[in-house]
């Protein structure tokens, strides 16, 4: 496994977060309490998110239309969230309208190892796409996600169904609990690490998970986006 990241942070070396045993132990000890706080946060985050957000994505939907007209500014694609539940994953559009047909013909070119395919100058993103993809703008339709509940602020990626189909019985562990918008894979070297790396991280934050941890990935997140680290 390499280094960077995933081996300096705390959740490995359990620096940080094991030296605050109680009170990890008591926002766990009641998983009732933990899931009330979380849904209300994410109710919280999402709402103020979306108002506050819509001017900047207003303006990207119109850039979006204005490179590529043919198609729709939003697209949504089936994911895989908790305890392999489908649902309906919305996003700005940042590649061509055509990606999905194009896609075959990249697959052996996938810079991740693993059930996943990432490719850092990938053709079918689209000029306002690799702007909106490097600053996670594409990402904020999600917000709507959480306020329906399919997915939470914080917690692991929701997989495609291709990618799931060549999940092991360890690696469907990460679908144990609600996706997330951002989780620790993405605070901790996001695309600079392998599928097996982002599995050990879920999973980490699955174990250790609590309000204050998910508070702390969020802080960091923010952080993380605008040096516009590790996103393609």
């Amino acid at each position: 496994m390499r280094s960077g990241p995933y081996r300096d942070e705390a959740v490995v070396r359990g620096a940080n977060y094991s030296s605050n045993t109680a009170v990890r132990k008591e926002n766990r000890g009641d998983s009732t309490l933990y899931s009330i706080l979380k849904r209300t946060m994410d109710i919280i985050v999402s709402l103020v998110g979306l108002i506050l957000l819509s001017p900047l994505i207003a303006f990207i939907t119109v850039l979006i239309k204005w490179e590529d007209p043919k198609g729709s500014v939003f697209f949504y694609q089936t994911r895989i969230g908790k305890n392999e539940k489908t649902f309906r994953m919305y996003k700005l559009r940042s590649m061509y309208t055509n990606a999905e047909e194009m896609l075959k013909d990249l697959l052996d070119q996938n810079e991740i190892s693993g059930a996943m395919f990432k490719m850092k100058d990938d053709p079918r993103v689209t000029k306002v796409g690799k702007f909106i993809r490097r600053t996670s703008i594409d990402e904020l339709p999600q917000l709507v996600n959480v306020l329906k509940g399919d997915m939470s602020i914080v917690g692991p990626r929701p997989p495609l169904r291709r990618e799931v189909a060549e999940y092991t019985e360890y690696d469907k562990k990460r679908l144990s609990v609600t996706p997330g918008c951002t989780g620790l894979w993405q605070v901790s070297g996001r695309n600079n690490l392998s599928f097996k790396e982002m599995v050990e991280l879920d999973l980490a934050y699955i174990e250790k998970r609590c309000i204050w941890f998910d508070i702390q990935i969020m802080f960091r997140t923010v952080k993380t986006v605008f040096k516009s680290q590790d996103a393609f």
